[in-house]
């Protein structure tokens, strides 16, 4: 790969969807010979009925490591829109961005889709080197969006631990109130001001408001 993505993130996948043998196994070879690792699936309904054996799992959300899905627009049966559709209800868009792989009457179509939200369409028949270029910046996007969820699960892990009148602190400290508005929004001293919020500095791996608010700012951006 050109890009270099987090190795902690975990081996990057491509999934491919078409109903053609010939375009999955061509696919595959491609992706292999740039180092991808890729799976691949003949139909929509193969697919969803796959991602649904992994939502299943109690505990993980799926993708685990940096993915995308290059998906046929036509297909018998479930077509690739509405299985697009349907992957925006479970909000994997971000985490699996879809690249439409269209014919040249299915161009409006998939330019649709990326207003609302597919990453790209690549035309049949595509070059190999932008159809890799695209692949390679959707598994970026994916990566990004698995750090914010990280960051996000560490954030709320963090403020798990601290009590409810540290919570209250935190909050007000990151609206950038000093600690004698605090005292008196909250009713308490000063002093008791100032303990909490070297103990929520102190849990939560900080040492000032401005470190704080980046990193509650931080765990937000990206999908929730």
């Amino acid at each position: 790969m050109t890009v270099q993505l987090d190795p902690s993130l975990g081996i990057p996948t491509v999934y491919l969807v078409d109903d053609e043998d010939v375009v999955r196994d061509a696919l595959a070879w491609l992706l292999r010979s740039r180092r991808l690792l890729s799976e691949g699936f003949g139909s929509g309904e193969a697919f969803e009925e796959w991602l649904a054996v992994r939502a299943a799992v109690p505990g993980q959300d799926w993708p685990s490591s940096p993915s995308c899905l290059l998906l046929d627009v036509r297909m018998p049966g479930l077509s690739g829109l509405a299985l697009f559709d349907r992957l925006i209800e479970r909000g994997l868009t971000d985490a699996l961005p879809v690249i439409f792989l269209t014919g040249h009457g299915d161009v409006p179509t998939a330019v649709a889709a990326v207003k609302r939200g597919a990453f790209d369409f690549v035309e049949k028949p595509f070059s190999n080197n932008a159809l890799v270029d695209r692949v390679e910046l959707a598994l970026e996007k994916s990566a990004a969006a698995l750090t914010a969820r990280r960051a996000r699960t560490q954030r709320d892990d963090l403020v798990a631990d601290l009590t409810e009148r540290e919570r209250d602190v935190m909050q007000l400290v990151v609206e950038g109130r000093p600690n004698k508005l605090i005292a008196d929004s909250l009713g308490i001293s000063v002093r008791t001001v100032e303990v909490h919020r070297a103990r929520v500095f102190e849990k939560m791996g900080v040492k000032s408001a401005v470190e704080l608010a980046n990193l509650l700012r931080g765990a937000n951006a990206g999908p929730a």
